[in-house]
């Protein structure tokens, strides 16, 4: 599936066909569409479109470049219309420096107080800039804006300018640009974290190859999803499940896809065997309860057995190398392990590789690596420290130092 997490379908260009626009979105398997506001009244109409389309989500907002209609009462309709079940984020708000009509200091007042109002909801921003990318990570940083979190819509700074938004939590959001011949877009995107970037339209507009010139739609998501995976590492089935995944969890749509014992990465097969681990590592996103990788759900309710694991493997064919690699330690489960690839060696599977942190031998207090041989053909030690105190100090082994 897809989800196009900006296109702007209440817009008049849209008034002819729009039920087709949607079939046509459908069709492509865009199974998602964030449809944003840029006054109150489009934001009003964004809400009856949700109403209407099962598959399309409303955010609502006032545009950098409609600030100048911000006014005492814009808040509290905007308020209003965000208790809507279907609203899932404030926008499209920010700053645009690019055109000159509306003053900038109107442009900040009202992006503040919209942030302050997401805040207040718990909803994602979806953010406009346009020739302001430093300005408004400054109000973002201001306004402690990684409460809330949001996206940077059409995100057209600098990669360092992106990792800052990582920061703060932000993803960015990359459209129809990224496929033009001339456009650096590809390249920064290419530099960038998958885990961190949604794709969107911004229908009408921006159009990608090979439709630039014309009127955009959500169905033309797909080729922006294709240029993504064009340069790899990543397959499109993996840029496809990856930023959908990025896109339900900021908007909070939709439940976690089911728990996965085998899981697909690019052309390897990766096996999630255990959820335990002998390290305790700050960085690891299971201290903060999310047990995804690269849109995969694994959070085990129970550790799998080996038929377990070998149903789930199904044709090992398919793939260049099965690893080994969970959200845990997988020599935690050594007999299971060697049981499981034992059976895939039976199986035909030529390369097998497990990824580990290195400590089977202090976990057993013996050299594991024999009871290995023929069965594992490659090891990666993940230290993920340079020098043996910062390791202690960030991997918190639980062995004796």
């Amino acid at each position: 599936m897809l989800v196009d997490t900006h296109a702007h379908l209440d817009l008049e260009q849209f008034d002819t066909d729009r039920d087709e626009v949607v079939q046509r979105a459908r069709d492509a398997g865009v199974g998602l569409i964030v449809n944003p506001g840029i006054t109150v009244d489009s934001s009003r109409r964004v809400v009856e479109l949700a109403e209407r389309y099962d598959e399309v989500y409303a955010a609502v907002g006032v545009h950098p470049c409609d600030a100048d209609t911000f006014d005492e009462g814009t808040i509290d309709a905007l308020r209003e219309l965000a208790a809507h079940s279907k609203v899932v984020a404030i926008g499209e708000i920010g700053l645009d420096h690019y055109w000159k009509d509306v003053p900038h200091n109107v442009q900040e007042r009202a992006f503040r107080e919209q942030i302050r109002l997401a805040v207040e909801l718990k909803l994602p921003v979806i953010v406009h800039s346009r020739d302001a990318e430093a300005r408004v990570l400054e109000v973002l940083r201001e306004e402690r804006a990684q409460r809330t979190r949001g996206v940077l819509h059409c995100f057209g700074g600098t990669i360092e300018q992106a990792r800052e938004a990582r920061k703060l939590g932000f993803l960015i959001g990359v459209d129809g640009p990224v496929t033009y011949k001339n456009s650096d877009r590809a390249e920064l995107v290419q530099g960038f974290v998958i885990d961190s970037i949604l794709i969107e339209t911004d229908s009408p507009f921006l159009a990608p190859h090979p439709h630039r010139g014309e009127r955009n739609e959500p169905a033309f998501v797909k080729h922006v999803a294709e240029k993504l995976a064009e340069p790899g590492p990543f397959t499109l089935d993996d840029i496809h499940r990856i930023t959908t995944h990025n896109a339900r969890r900021l908007f909070g749509i939709g439940d976690l896809d089911a728990t996965r014992i085998a899981y697909p990465i690019r052309d390897s097969l990766y096996l999630n065997i255990t959820n335990e681990c002998t390290l305790s590592c700050v960085f690891c996103p299971k201290t903060v309860g999310d047990f995804m990788v690269k849109g995969h759900n694994l959070q085990l309710e129970r550790e799998p057995s080996a038929d377990d694991i070998i149903d789930a493997v199904g044709d090992p064919a398919r793939w260049r190398e099965i690893v080994f690699c969970g959200f845990g330690e997988s020599t935690l489960r050594l007999e299971t392990m060697k049981e499981v690839a034992q059976r895939l060696r039976a199986q035909g599977v030529d390369r097998i590789r497990l990824d580990t942190d290195g400590l089977a031998n202090f976990v057993y207090g013996r050299d594991v690596t024999p009871e290995l041989a023929g069965l594992i053909d490659a090891v990666s030690v993940s230290l993920n420290a340079a020098d043996p105190e910062t390791y202690w100090k960030v991997c918190r082994p639980g062995i004796p130092r």
